[in-house]
């Protein structure tokens, strides 16, 4: 099984489909453990995966098992991170966002699964050329036609200015949005993700918002392996989006703030295990290696919104 998930030079991302298996996972659950659902989720996985998963249910269990023992909580820390963001999403409309900014978008499915978005606010989905391909396929495949209320910007984050094709797809700079960058940092370099935050700041209005996740630097250079951290680094590096950067928490708040941000929080793995990880999900580890971090862009004179 692990060689279907080696790296395919120049194909669509791997690791946007195995979050895609994360969110079908969490999906299959009970209603009453699952702490989300998509329905979409399963449309984005190789179809070769999924007959050899029911073809060898023994082996796929104990697959499972295996990353659990080697990566000790890491798949609740995703599907934690995957139900904050969708909390964010949710709630945006009422936050009177009116744009919605997702970069890296890989498979995500919120603007069709979360219901408060249509007829609310415009999305732009950002990612390399042959992720969105398959992406929009599938779409399509989906429902007919793609919705009218998402644009589709093929492009790799990392490799020059983006906001060019993002304001000739439609987005106005003068309105208040949100930015999801979710499981995209830390697959970027230092430098990279400097120029991408402060893209943002210099482009969004006022009262825009940013909201990514990140890990500890320990893990993007290997020199700690609590938690698993080197299975996790490794995984990375096996499917070709190996781990390029991370932060200390205590890096944040200083970091966003030199770069014009403000109302900087930071949202460690134990934060929103709590949130999520209650009752009959009490018992899952959560692990610490992932934290996310939201902040605002100001009004010009220097004050949140």
């Amino acid at each position: 099984m692990d060689s279907l998930w080696k790296s395919r030079p120049d194909g669509p991302s791997t690791m946007a489909e195995g979050i895609a298996l994360q969110r079908f996972a969490e999906s299959m659950l009970p209603e009453d453990i699952r702490i989300f659902s998509d329905p979409y989720a399963i449309r984005f996985l190789d179809p070769v995966k999924i007959a050899w998963a029911k073809e060898h249910p023994a082996e796929t269990q104990a697959l499972a098992a295996e990353v659990e023992r080697k990566m000790p909580g890491w798949s609740n820390a995703i599907r934690g991170r995957i139900r904050y963001f969708d909390d964010v999403v949710q709630n945006a409309p009422g936050e009177e966002f009116s744009q919605l900014v997702i970069l890296g978008a890989g498979y995500d499915t919120r603007a069709y699964r979360i219901s408060t978005l249509k007829g609310n606010i415009r999305i732009f989905e950002i990612d390399r050329p042959a992720t969105q391909d398959r992406k929009t396929g599938i779409v399509k495949k989906i429902f007919g036609q793609l919705p009218d209320f998402v644009s589709f910007i093929p492009y790799e984050i990392g490799q020059g200015p983006w906001w060019p094709a993002l304001e000739e797809a439609g987005f106005s700079p003068a309105k208040k949005t949100l930015f999801l960058l979710e499981g995209l940092m830390m697959y970027l370099s230092r430098k990279d993700v400097e120029e991408l935050v402060t893209g943002i700041a210099e482009h969004a209005g006022a009262g825009s918002a940013v909201l990514f996740d990140f890990v500890p630097q320990s893990l993007a250079d290997g020199s700690s392996d609590a938690e698993g951290g080197q299975e996790i680094r490794k995984w990375t590096i096996q499917i070709g989006e190996p781990i390029q950067s991370g932060f200390d928490e205590e890096e944040v708040v200083p970091f966003l703030t030199s770069l014009g941000y403000s109302g900087v929080q930071v949202i460690p793995s134990r934060a929103f295990a709590k949130m999520y990880y209650t009752g009959k999900n009490a018992n899952r580890k959560v692990s610490g290696l992932m934290s996310l971090a939201c902040a605002t862009i100001p009004d010009p004179e220097g004050h949140g919104p």
